[in-house]
């Protein structure tokens, strides 16, 4: 049977097409005795990021964390960043985790609900007591003008303000000082957030409040601690609400001689 030029011309191309793909694989495919190469490992802030992600999902998000803005905090503060190197592994588990100086920073989920506690704001200056590494300031930095930050240690103070500078949080001002007695030279404070728990509410900070402003703070001894948030009104009275049980690490400082009945709570 005769073929037509077109044919044969069809049939060279298919040809070549073939050879093509029979040599892609003979190059893609290992020799006898041969193992395939894995996979090439993704890169580790790439791993951080997906983990993040995954937190976010569902550790807060699916436990009823709704604000956006707290959301895209944690989904953007990079929390393996602030703990030492041999934890960083566990970074994104739904832990605390130790910090060093008997610190620990504390689990994902309740930085987060903390944060969306006090209804943070992006013009708010908002007050963060227990500094630690600077977790909890980071998040809170993301969402607001201006953060003071108050650390009693004062090894982990200057850690914590060199770490937040070079991450480039350059709206945290953190200092050495008990945080019972807040920071009245730049108060009034739209939030507060206290991550160390006293056995009763400071009253300077309750004090700090501008009106309609709310403080996050644990309440109480060891295991028995309340997650609970106060909300100043207008007219300068304060509501009070349980949130959760918590446990976090103890106030130390003026807290410690508060619950030993050695002072009024005010300081020396």
């Amino acid at each position: 049977m005769t073929r037509s030029v077109g044919y044969w011309a069809r049939v060279r191309v298919e040809v070549v097409l073939v050879l093509v793909a029979t040599a892609a694989g003979l190059l893609a495919c290992p020799g006898p005795g041969e193992k395939t190469p894995p996979p090439a490992p993704a890169p580790q802030g790439d791993r951080f990021v997906t983990l993040r992600h995954r937190m976010v999902e569902e550790q807060i998000r699916d436990r009823g964390v709704r604000n956006p803005a707290v959301l895209e905090a944690m989904e953007s503060v990079p929390r393996e960043e602030f703990l030492p190197e041999e934890e960083r592994e566990l970074a994104y588990q739904d832990n605390p985790l130790p910090i060093g100086m008997g610190q620990t920073i504390s689990q994902p989920y309740i930085v987060a609900l903390m944060t969306e506690l006090v209804d943070p704001q992006p013009d708010d200056v908002v007050l963060d007591i227990g500094t630690g590494s600077g977790y909890q300031a980071a998040v809170l930095a993301t969402i607001v003008k201006k953060v003071y930050s108050i650390e009693i240690i004062p090894e982990l103070a200057k850690s914590a303000q060199e770490r937040l500078r070079r991450l480039g949080y350059e709206n945290v001002e953190v200092r050495t000082g008990d945080g019972w007695l807040g920071w009245p030279e730049k108060a009034p404070f739209d939030g507060i957030v206290l991550a160390a728990a006293p056995e009763e509410v400071p009253q300077p900070l309750v004090e700090q409040l501008a009106p309609g402003a709310r403080l996050a703070l644990p309440v109480g001894r060891n295991s028995q601690q309340d997650l609970v948030v106060l909300r100043k009104q207008a007219d300068g009275s304060v509501t009070r609400e349980k949130v959760i049980g918590v446990r976090f690490v103890p106030m130390t400082g003026i807290a410690e001689e508060a619950a030993r009945g050695g002072t009024n709570g005010k300081g020396r």
